[in-house]
């Protein structure tokens, strides 16, 4: 038996059988009275009639001034081992690859890795407006600074492992949508299988998933933090890989969308030589971009509220439930006051079903400039200067806006322009848009400004035409069926893999969005790709700028086939690729697919 791909012996067939079966069920059911009516992308279908959620004052709350980010931990007990440690009642995972490489075949030597500590936790007191009662929300909670904080940044470093260890406390009792169990995907992390946060490996103290070996109070996540390359270049890998606005959020089966929507999601930013995180940085070639903590996370999800302004989410749905609400860090039309210098904001869509189009307005004088310097979780070759920035469901932006142009006392607002009226997709921009964030410049900067944004940031590695020739090609279309959402006609079982690729080998992997219904953000987990071309309605259309880095999510817009060219390098084991629109994930648009040995 491979050791990662191993079936729960301790969980009955027929209760994970049931847990999707009860979700079809609920699909159909929800169906029933969809597939009488009309609908346009060759089904039918109408929408569920959701109220409005209440109204809200603007800019009654402020963000704080920084982050404070995830604090490290002296120890961990017991101490982290390369094999599971069901005795310490860590829940049945498979073996972490490549451990004696980095720690000797033993329990984790004192000081060889950075130590982290989570804990997947309810809170019954979280604020979202005080237009809004409080209410419950879950989280990954820990310590910083300021005190015990939900979903807090995590600071890493390229060539110092970490070792992540996630309790999870979520009640068994709870009420309300989401399910008590989780499985921690880092997005974007170039990780070993059994770090990835595979939607199988889902785990409870009580219940462990169908693709994970029992259930555990916790699980210990490896963090390599090396590139990918690490077999063919040694070291730590090529630094042309290098990546840096990650993120964790939870990916259990089925349930993604309403765990996630709850709250479970935060931020993983990884430095290296270059992006050293350090304005004052002296190293030659280090970048200086600005830093902590003028390096300031933004997190924006979609979330409906009932009549008495409580969060709900119908998680049966196919469709999902559309956010008219857009929290930012957690808060509805929150303040941001900032100093009158540059500031990196990175901007991530956590939501689960909204696209964005945000532009930074002065009132007086419209959109305002600013540079975009990564897509996804890489930094571009050079910054780009711009407007306005598109998002999908899990895309990031990483962007320097320099607030030392305005006088003190300007207000500048964050606004969506992208209207969306249906959970299938955006319509069209709109203006004035929804102002989401309101920014203040209000006070000078306490020392002088040192921060830059260079010409010139982290160069591509080449494209080889001929291996590009050369590399197998896979077709995944993307489409319902139904009622359901399929990839390649088929719903996701996380037991079989839909296909099995050589590890150290390339493919090009053609994605198909044949519909002209809906938008699918393609997901595809391990490492990441490069579009080779796309094309809409048949024809081809050019490739964006800020698209022609590498990426992990591909936005198949309606009527869409995007060409990439994928590489699966350094670990083997069970990834996922799958829709980042939540509830066609969650209703089965996911493959797995198995990186094998030679």
């Amino acid at each position: 038996m491979n050791k990662h791909n191993i079936r729960n012996p301790t969980v009955a067939p027929e209760m994970n059988i049931g847990r999707r079966d009860f979700l079809k069920a609920s699909s159909a059911v929800a169906l029933a009275p969809i597939i009488l009516t009309s609908r346009k992308g060759g089904a039918q279908i109408i929408d569920p009639v959701i109220p409005p959620s209440p109204p809200t004052r603007p800019w009654r709350e402020e963000l704080p001034n920084a982050i404070a980010p995830l604090e490290q931990v002296d120890a961990l007990s017991p101490t982290p081992t390369g094999v599971a440690d069901p005795l310490g009642d860590e829940c049945g995972r498979a073996d972490h690859q490549r451990w004696g490489e980095f720690f000797g075949d033993s329990s984790l030597p004192p000081g060889s890795a950075d130590l982290y500590e989570l804990r997947a936790t309810e809170r019954s007191d979280w604020v979202f407006h005080p237009d809004y009662p409080p209410q419950r929300i879950w989280g990954f909670e820990g310590n910083t600074a300021d005190g015990p904080a939900l979903n807090p940044t995590l600071f890493g470093r390229y060539g110092r492992p970490i070792i992540c260890r996630l309790y999870n406390e979520l009640p068994q009792d709870h009420v309300g949508f989401g399910t008590p169990e989780v499985s921690m995907h880092l997005h974007n992390l170039h990780a070993p299988s059994e770090s990835d946060g595979f939607p199988g490996d889902y785990f409870s103290a009580f219940k462990a998933g169908p693709t994970l070996g029992g259930p555990g109070r916790f699980k210990d996540h490896f963090y390599p933090n090396v590139y990918a390359g690490l077999d063919e270049y040694g070291g730590i890998g090529d630094p042309r890989q290098a990546l840096g606005t990650l993120w964790y959020h939870d990916h259990t089966l089925d349930f993604t969308a309403p765990n996630a929507s709850r709250g479970l999601a935060g931020f993983y930013l990884l430095f290296d030589h270059l992006d050293s995180g350090d304005e004052h940085d002296r190293t030659p070639g280090a970048l200086r971009l600005p830093s902590h903590p003028y390096d300031y996370p933004l997190v924006f999800q979609d979330k409906r509220f009932d009549a008495d302004g409580v969060h709900f989410y119908d998680q049966l749905n196919p469709e999902g439930t559309l956010g008219d609400k857009v929290t930012v860090n957690g808060k509805i039309e929150p303040v941001l006051r900032v100093a009158s210098r540059k500031y990196r904001l990175r901007l991530l869509n956590a939501g689960p079903t909204r696209f964005y189009e945000f532009s930074l307005i002065a009132p007086r004088s419209g959109a305002q400039p600013f540079q975009y310097i990564g897509n996804d979780g890489n930094l571009l070759p050079a910054p780009l200067t711009r407007k306005r920035i598109r998002l999908g469901m899990a895309e990031r932006a990483d962007i320097v806006v320099d607030f030392s142009r305005y006088a003190i006392g300007t207000e500048l607002y964050l606004v969506n322009r992208l209207g969306q009226l249906t959970t299938r997709g955006p319509d069209g921009v709109e203006a004035p848009g929804t102002r989401v964030l309101k920014i203040i410049i209000d006070r000078p900067p306490p020392k002088k400004d040192v921060s830059r944004v260079p010409a010139a940031l982290r160069p591509l590695p080449p494209l080889d035409p001929l291996e590009i020739a050369a590399a197998p090609v896979r077709r995944w279309e993307f489409a319902r069926k139904n009622g359901l959402w399929t990839v390649n006609d088929l719903l996701i079982d996380v037991t079989t893999p839909r296909a099995e690729i050589v590890r150290g080998s390339a493919e090009v992997w053609e994605l198909v969005n044949p519909s002209g219904g809906w938008a699918h953000p393609v997901h595809i987990h391990f490492e990441e790709g490069r579009i080779l071309s796309k094309t809409v309605d048949g024809i081809d259309v050019p490739i964006p700028l800020h698209e022609r880095g590498r990426k992990d999510v591909y936005v198949l817009d309606k009527n869409t086939t995007m060409r990439v060219f994928l590489r699966f390098r350094d670990f083997t084991g069970k990834y996922v690729m799958h829709c980042h629109n939540l509830a066609h994930e969650d209703h089965a648009m996911m493959v797995r697919f198995d990186i094998t040995e030679a």
